[in-house]
Formats: C-alpha cells, structure tokens, sequence
C-alpha cells in the first residue's frame, strides 16, 4: 500500500508526513520498531547538520588559535624564571646563536618527561659561554645538568620555546660533583675501592700494556722518558689506541682493557696515559663504568691523567696514580733503579762477605801453617836430637872404635866369627886390628868358660 492510504499505524501519521515523497515505503505493524528507529536516526542527522553550520560561521584560523595560545602563555607565565633541566641537545650557530633542546627527567635512569627548545641570542651566548667555562671548567654539552634564566615565549610558527639570558655555573658544579659522591659511595659499597691495590707489582714490570692515544702529547711524552732514560733499561711497550676524552671515551677504554684482559699472560703491568686538558675533557675518568672495570682488572693498573692538580675517580680505584704521564714513566723507572741498587748493594755485601771470608781462610791457614812449621821444625829438632843420640851410640859402638880400644874381629870368607864353634883346626882367618888384618891358620880351637859368664 502506498505511504497515505489504507491502514494507518498509531504514532506513524507525523512521521509519514515528514518523510521525503521520494521515501514512499510499504509500513506494516511487522515494520513499526524499524521504522521508528530510521525516523530518529534522521531526526539526530538534521538536528547535527544544523548545529555543524552554526559552529562553522564561528570558526577560526590557525593563527587566530596559536595567538590566542600566545596570549595564554604570556598572561600566565610572564617574566622570568630560573629552570634545571638537562640538555639533551646544543649547537652553535654562525651567527653566534646558540640554539638548545632541554630535557627533564625523574632520574638518572628515567625516561624523559619535559622536553622544549630554547636558544641563547648571540648577544648573551658571547657573555655567558666564557663566564660559564672559566667558573666550571666544562663546555655546555649534551647530556649537562644546567641552571638557567629564561622567559617562556610562543610563537604561532616555532611553538613553545625558552629564551636564556643567564646561567648558574655553581650549579652545574655541584652537580657533576654530587654524581662524582654518588660514582665514588657506590664503588665503596660495592667494595672496589681498594680491590686493584691489593695485586701486586711484579718484581721487575717490563712488559707493559698502554692505553692512551697515539696522537697525545702525554703519550709521546712517556715513550721518551720511559725509553730514552739514562740506565740502559729496556721495556716491552704495546699501545692500545683509544679515545681519551669526550662521551665515546669511557666504552674505548674499557674495549682497551677488555683486549689486555684477554692477553694477560703477555704482561705485567697496564698503564693509563693521558694528558692535561679541561674539567670536561677529563670528566670522562669519573665515569662509573671504567672505574669498576680498573678497580676489577687482573693486573695492576697505574695512571698517569692530567696535571699536578687534576685527580679522578680511576686514579683512586687504581693500584697506583701518578699526576702525570712523564711520572709515570719514572715510578716504572725508579723501580728498576731501585732493583738495580739492591742487586748492587748485594753484590757489594757479596763480594765483602767472600774477602772477609777469604781473609779469614787465609788467617786460618797461616795459623795452621804457622802451626805446622812449628811442630814440624820442634819435630824436626826432636828428631835431629835422636839422631844425635843415635850418632853418638852408634859411634861408640863402631867396631872400629873398638880396633881402636885393642880389640880385634875375626872374620872367615868375610863374614864375622861370632861363636867359636863355628871354627875348627885348619881354616882360613883374618883377624881385623886397628892398623890392618893378619891372614892366620887355625891350629887348635879350646873353647873355653868367659869370664863372668855362668
């Protein structure tokens, strides 16, 4: 049936009336929810339409809406204020502009936060850059906690930005000092503070691991002291190139330290060279991370950084710091002039303890030899007497001191006729007397009883 005939539906007339003639439909009672819900599904379209071309007369432009945002800032935060923040970016412009992105962050390890560009005018930045690097030592850079004076502006085209017209350069001392404390608190309850202290030096350290720069100063500087010294010493040096100063610094010295690690037993001794520079060049030697890697090196580390007044957290985890790379060379060298002059002096002692040791051999022998001569020549003298005393004995007992006393010897076939026994009638004799021998005949032998004898 058509829209306006035939049966109608309670509460469809107004709607029947209102629908365009071109939405002629077929409505039954099955049709009446659906029908009611296209009904008010149009009625919300006209009503939006309508309120969509009352907003559009009342729109605005972009500039409109950002300078209004401009009006906001600069009815609610006019003026100045001092800010800490991080800078998270910086560089310098030609014009001598100095164009910065500043960060906020919870913590150390946090995410950020807050984040906004802000510039320093070229008429400030000639000021405050020098003020600020005299006072603190350090360049502004990436990753620097700074106190600033600024005003907050906006601008419709480069957004929300912070002009700095002063900065606090107490503070950012202060700062890298407390996180100097926070480095040093926490290797002290880590226990490494004294860990690299307690391996010992070898007697004679003669090979030595280097880590430095082989462009540096304080590099060239101990090579020459070290190898030109006056001794005739010789070392075995190995250079382990790395960058000494800036953010890359600290990972290439530990990369450094990882190779020597790997090479130990090729070394006695690893040696840390780097010469003077700003506080920001050498803030790098208070870096967490490499002073736990010297303070838990297998080999004892010494440090030779910067000048007479620098000193940095790896000089105190090291086992020794010297102030500079030329001490350095001479701590190395004074070890073996120290070895040298003990050798020396116990060569000395040696040498003095074989003369007194021979003087006293010699002492000893020459009294036993004084000794010897003594009892030999006494011995001899003794025996001289014996001799004396057998001479005379003997003497008076030659038989020719006895032809002399009258007596005669009797001899047969030269032999001497001691029994008479041993003659009978008819043998040939002699018999020896003082002036000469008689040949004589035995006629008769009568033996008979001696005097005296029983």
């Amino acid at each position: 049936m058509k829209a306006n005939s035939g049966r109608r539906v309670l509460g469809l007339s107004l709607a029947s009336r209102l629908l365009p003639e071109n939405m002629a439909v077929d409505i039954c009672i099955d049709d009446f929810y659906r029908a009611k819900v296209q009904y008010y599904d149009y009625i919300c379209m006209r009503r939006s339409i309508k309120k969509f071309k009352m907003e559009r007369a009342d729109s605005i432009t972009l500039h409109e809406l950002l300078m209004r945002v401009k009006r906001v800032v600069e009815d609610n935060v006019s003026g100045y204020y001092w800010i800490k923040a991080e800078i998270s970016e910086i560089k310098n412009h030609p014009t001598g502009h100095c164009y910065l992105e500043l960060c906020d962050k919870a913590g150390d390890d946090s995410p950020v936060n807050a984040k906004v560009q802000a510039m320093i005018w070229s008429n400030s930045y000639r000021l405050i850059k020098p003020y600020f690097e005299t006072s603190t030592g350090y360049q502004l850079g990436k990753g620097m906690h700074i106190l600033v004076k600024g005003q907050v502006q906006y601008s419709p085209i480069y957004g929300l930005s912070i002009v700095i017209t002063d900065i606090d350069p107490s503070f950012t001392v202060g700062e890298a000092e407390l996180q100097r404390q926070k480095t040093i608190k926490r290797l002290r309850d880590e226990g490494m503070m004294e860990m690299n202290s307690t391996i010992p030096i070898p007697t004679l350290p003669r090979r030595l691991a280097i880590v430095s720069s082989d462009s540096a100063a304080g590099y060239l500087d101990f090579m020459k002291h070290l190898h030109e010294n006056g001794y005739g010493f010789r070392f075995q040096t190995t250079l382990f190139n790395s960058p000494m100063q800036g953010a890359t610094a600290p990972k290439g010295i530990i990369e450094s330290l990882d190779k020597i690690a790997y090479l130990q037993e090729q070394f006695d001794i690893v040696v840390i060279i780097r010469g003077g520079g700003s506080v920001q060049d050498l803030s790098c030697f208070d870096d967490y991370e490499l002073c736990a890697n010297i303070a838990q090196f297998p080999l004892p580390v010494i440090t030779g950084i910067g000048h007479e007044q620098d000193f940095h957290i790896a000089d105190m985890v090291a086992h020794t710091n010297l102030k500079t790379p030329t001490a350095a060379a001479g701590f190395l060298l004074d070890i073996f002039v120290r070895e040298d002059m003990q050798i020396s002096f116990l060569s000395r002692r040696l040498l003095l303890s074989l003369q007194r040791r021979m003087a006293d051999e010699y002492a000893k022998v020459e009294s036993i030899s004084n000794k010897t001569i003594s009892l030999a020549t006494t011995r001899i003298k003794e025996e001289h007497h014996r001799l004396d005393i057998m001479q005379q004995r003997i003497t008076m007992n030659n038989p020719y001191r006895l032809l002399e006393r009258g007596f005669t010897i009797i001899t047969r076939n030269d032999k001497r006729v001691t029994d008479i026994a041993n003659l009978k009638q008819g043998d040939d004799i002699q018999v020896l007397m003082n002036e000469g021998t008689i040949e004589c005949e035995v006629k008769n032998v009568v033996k008979h009883e001696m005097y005296g004898k029983e």
